[in-house]
């Protein structure tokens, strides 16, 4: 950025000093820190949102955040004594905080190394009782080949369509299941018939033309 400053005969341009640039999230948190570890001593928040932005150029309302990502990663301790939050940060308290994290990533590692030395052992002995040799290989050709078949069978099922033996079985099956209903919905109506004329006296063939039956109604089955 480029600024104006007028003289007699015209106008001379000089550099502007630009403005500060805002510090980053972790540059918050480094300076947070550097209060209590320059101090050595015990703060409240309000005490904290006055000293960010005197010491260290860190904006006042994002101290309260700051301070609580230091909280939640155990590099600043807190406590509550009577109605206040008091917040306290020692350098040692960095260096323990890293070593527990250490020893645990250590013991992870074992841990999983452990996990992967059984397991090779194991591999070792599955290896081992595999049965081998030509009888084996022989066995998982047949079975290779047996899969192929079973593939073209199906391919070849499906190349039916309509004509697919088991779907012939279920239309047979429909048809003989139709017919048996016929079958029996027939003689329902001849006792049905029969009966009405015993008993009405009126004459079999005038029933049928009144109801559209044919003489031959009983050829259906």
């Amino acid at each position: 950025m480029v600024c104006a400053r007028p003289r007699r005969h015209g106008l001379s341009l000089r550099q502007c000093p630009q403005a500060p640039r805002g510090l980053s999230a972790e540059e918050k948190r480094v300076k947070l820190l550097e209060i209590f570890h320059e101090s050595k001593d015990f703060y409240q928040l309000k005490e904290l949102e006055k000293l960010g932005p005197k010491l260290k150029g860190i904006v006042s309302q994002s101290v309260k955040e700051v301070l609580q990502s230091l909280v939640d990663d155990g590099l600043v301790q807190a406590d509550k004594i009577g109605s206040s939050n008091f917040f306290w940060s020692f350098p040692s308290q960095r260096g323990t905080l890293m070593q527990g994290r250490l020893r645990q990533l250590k013991e992870a590692r074992a841990t999983q190394q452990t996990q992967e030395a059984e397991l090779r052992a194991q591999i070792v002995v599955e290896k081992a009782a595999r049965v081998g040799g030509a009888s084996r290989t022989e066995l998982l050709e047949k079975l290779a080949q047996l899969k192929k078949a079973h593939v073209a069978l199906l391919d070849e099922l499906g190349a039916y369509g309509a004509c697919n033996p088991a779907k012939v079985e279920q239309k047979r099956r429909a048809v003989t299941l139709a017919k048996e209903a016929a079958i029996r919905w027939t003689d329902n109506y001849g006792m049905l018939l029969s009966n009405f004329t015993r008993e009405r006296g009126v004459d079999a063939g005038d029933i049928r033309r009144h109801l559209g039956v044919e003489e031959d109604y009983e050829d259906i089955c």
